[in-house]
Formats: C-alpha cells, structure tokens, sequence
C-alpha cells in the first residue's frame, strides 16, 4: 500500500522556514456530506490511522532540496535557514516522498508576516467553533453526530476574526498572521480547516496536539496536559518578535491561565487578551486574572458575544 504524504501550513521570519507534516501508511479521509452515524464512523476512523516512522521526506524549497525522516509517530518538521527571501504572505513550499519507483509529491503553504503586523494567536473549541467543552459527553456527542457542515461558530465571530485579520493593512493581499492553537490533535486538521473555510474565517496556520492512531485516544481527544499549548505560543511569539499579539480564548479550560504566563513572559508585545464567557456567570478566577493583566497595561476584555469583543477593538484602536 502506497503511503500517504499530509502536509501542514507553515511559517517563517527573515531567518527561517518552518513547515511539518505526517507520512501515513493508513489514513481514512473524513467525509463531510456523512451525517448521524456515518459521520460518527468518519470520526472515530480518523483516529485509526498508521503513520510511518523513519521514513524519507524531502523539502523543495528554491533551488535546495533538503532531506530529513519522520519521527516514531511520523511526524516530520523541517526548520531551515533562509536568506534573501523578498516575498511576504502566504507562499507555496513541495514536500516529497519516494515509494519504489515513484515520487509523491504535494504542495503546502506558509506565511511570512510583513514587520509591523499584528500576530492573531486563537483557541480553536469554544472560542470560535462551538463545542460544548465544559461537558465532555455533550462536546464528544456533537463530535460524532454533527457533520462539519451543521457545526456553528458563535455570532459575530467572523466579522471580528476578518477584521482583525485585515486590521492595519493597506490593501486586500496584506494580511495579518492568523494561528489556531488548540489542544485538539492532528487527526482533526483536515476538519478543522473544512470548517474555517465553510465559515470564511481567516487563513491561519494550524498548531495542534501529537497524533494519536487509536480508537481508544479519540475519548481523550482535547484533554490532559494543556502545556504544549503554552509551549507553541511562546515559540510563536520567539519567532516573531516584532509583532503586536491580540490573544483570544475562552474560560471553559486554561486559556486565561496558559495567556497570564505569557503575557507576564511578553509584557511588552501582548496588546489584548479576550476571553469569552461559556457558562452562565463570569468566573471569578477568571476575572482576577484579567484584572492582574490591566495591571500590565494589557488591554482585556471578558465578554459573551462577539458584538462586545467587536466594540472592544475598535474602542483601543485594533480595528476601525
């Protein structure tokens, strides 16, 4: 059986590329026309997927092809220097696999932020897509049994993602730098990217838990350690020093607490977090945490619907 080659969107700075991806010996494609229980099985199969560990992979970046090899979950990342790279925005890079005699090739994409952007780092569940975390029966329920087609994201989230998104630029080819960050894993990128396209919210790239290749994971799909979402934003942040960062969540987890370390690590290029309320009162936690953060002079917002957030931004200048 031929393998099967999954790429990622990447990103780079003025000094490096990073792009990732999986080889998979077994994948199952999630169909987005399934409904009930077909839908279900399209579910619970994407987590039965193989990956290949060891396996060669080469990068086609300008005139280089650089090699490397999966990882034991088949994972693959390649960091690379680059130099003279006059471009900004969204760019294509190739990533191939050989199989006996032939080359699978397929095509990627990866932004480069113009200097001066802002950089947009959101929550995935319950911050834009609509998933019931606090009740994890409810949130997998819907997982199952809601096709990608019927999942709802909340009121007036895109007409302040798009606005952020465009926030500062000049014309419609400049975009800010758009990342989702969730602690939902890799097996659900296809759907997750489905969805923001179904939604038009902006084009992001994608920064999600390790694989998992048993049904038995799928129950604990999106929970234990939140730390590696922690551990990305700060690696983003690295990366792009010379960003101003807006960074939105929720409270139904440890978004306010995982955007506290940060913001005290990166006092000076976090301009706002936003936290959305997923119960029927605000959390006190919650709340004292956003209030430490004005302390920073971070501007904060606790908010409910969309339309506050909205107000909010324009009300600090983010958006007009």
């Amino acid at each position: 059986m031929k393998p099967i080659l999954q790429l990622y969107r990447g990103y780079a700075n003025d000094q490096e590329l990073i792009v990732m991806g999986h080889v998979f010996k077994t994948l199952y494609d999630y169909d987005f026309q399934k409904k009930n229980f077909k839908n279900a099985t399209s579910i619970v199969n994407l987590f039965r997927i193989k990956t290949i560990r060891n396996f060669d992979v080469y990068l086609k970046f300008g005139h280089q092809e650089i090699h490397s090899k999966t990882l034991d979950d088949g994972y693959f990342k390649f960091c690379i220097p680059i130099q003279d790279e006059p471009n900004f925005g969204w760019m294509e890079y190739e990533v191939s696999i050989r199989y006996k005699s032939e080359t699978i090739t397929a095509k990627g994409s990866f932004i480069r932020p113009h200097e001066g952007n802002l950089g947009i780092i959101s929550d995935i569940d319950d911050t834009f897509l609509i998933s019931h975390t606090r009740n994890v029966f409810r949130k997998i329920y819907i997982l199952l049994f809601k096709n990608v087609n019927d999942r709802k994201v909340f009121n007036d989230v895109v007409p302040h993602y798009q606005a952020l998104s465009s926030a500062g630029r000049n014309n419609k080819e400049e975009k800010n730098a758009f990342f989702f960050v969730s602690s939902s894993e890799w097996n659900l990128y296809n759907f997750i990217v489905k969805f923001t396209k179904i939604h038009r919210l902006p084009r992001a790239v994608i920064l999600l838990k390790d694989i998992k290749t048993g049904i038995t994971d799928f129950f604990m799909s999106g929970r234990g350690n939140h730390d590696h979402k922690f551990d990305k934003i700060k690696h983003v942040l690295e990366f792009y020093p010379n960003l101003q960062y807006v960074l939105l969540g929720d409270d139904s987890q440890h978004d306010p607490v995982l955007y506290e370390r940060i913001c005290k690590i990166f006092p000076v290029t976090v301009k706002a977090v936003y936290i959305r309320q997923t119960g029927k009162n605000k959390k006190e936690t919650t709340k004292t945490i956003l209030k430490n953060l004005e302390g920073l002079d971070i501007a904060v917002c606790y908010f409910k619907d969309s339309s506050e957030a909205i107000m909010h931004s324009k009300s600090i200048g983010i958006i007009k």
